[in-house]
């Protein structure tokens, strides 16, 4: 009796080929990405979702092994799509570093950085603050299984082998930018508000009593009232950042 296994270097070649892709894209989600995270968590993470794709989307890849050429061309077209979905992911959570740093700055807390563990550089620490906060709720609310539906969603949204619409790629992460922008500045609206009347109030009281020393007066005052505004609003905070983000999610995954 003899076994037929021909077909194990297609199969070999195809799961290199979803791999790719999901490799590509769990490298820069965040949560799993981050510089921190154990690179055989990632890879294993990586090899069981390709592990459950591959049956699933099988039949998409038409793979020629006798030229290397077209092989060569998909894999690269697989990690441009993995990269398109991982880099949106990760564009929507700068929302919260840019709301970090605009609280920070408000708050007199700019100068106190801290080694951010998404990014492996300096950052103020507000910022670390939130975007752990908000990778935690994302894990915490399921969104991140919205993660996996985008994944099967692409393979209808970019079919292997086909050209990328780069327009759309671009117009999407244009999008992406522009909304974790927006989004920065909103959640960061009250402390803009706070941080004007402080410092109108500080102006006004240093003309009135010029012999007072008001910065070492204004700069504690104004670290213990935004902490206090910050446990106040926290809550709303991160409930609008988790609406965002969901939605980001959801529009990578429209068939599910």
């Amino acid at each position: 009796m003899q076994l037929d296994v021909s077909f194990l270097p297609a199969l070999a070649a195809t799961f290199m080929l979803v791999f790719a892709r999901i490799g590509t894209m769990v490298m820069l989600l965040p949560g799993l990405g981050e510089m921190s995270m154990p690179v055989r968590v990632r890879l294993s993470i990586a090899l069981a979702l390709a592990a459950v794709f591959l049956p699933l989307h099988r039949t998409a890849y038409n793979i020629d092994l006798r030229e290397l050429g077209p092989v060569l061309l998909m894999l690269g077209h697989e990690m441009i799509i993995g990269a398109i979905l991982g880099f949106t992911a990760r564009l929507s959570i700068s929302a919260l570093q840019v709301a970090g740093a605009v609280i920070a700055q408000q708050m007199g807390l700019g100068f106190v950085t801290a080694v951010d563990p998404s990014m492996g550089q300096q950052n103020v620490i507000v910022a670390n603050f939130l975007t752990m906060l908000g990778v935690t709720l994302i894990f915490a609310t399921d969104l991140h299984y919205l993660v996996i539906a985008a994944l099967n969603d692409s393979y209808r949204l970019f079919a292997p082998g086909a050209s990328i619409l780069v327009g759309d790629a671009a117009s999407l992460i244009t999008k992406t930018v522009a909304g974790a922008f927006k989004v920065g500045i909103q959640l960061s609206a009250p402390f803009l508000v706070f941080g004007l009347l402080f410092n109108l109030g500080l102006g006004v009281l240093s003309r009135l009593m010029p012999q007072m020393q008001v910065f070492f007066i204004g700069l504690p005052l104004s670290i213990l009232l935004g902490f206090l505004i910050l446990i106040a609003v926290v809550g709303a905070m991160m409930g609008t950042f988790i609406d965002f983000i969901g939605a980001i999610l959801r529009e990578l995954a429209p068939y599910s």
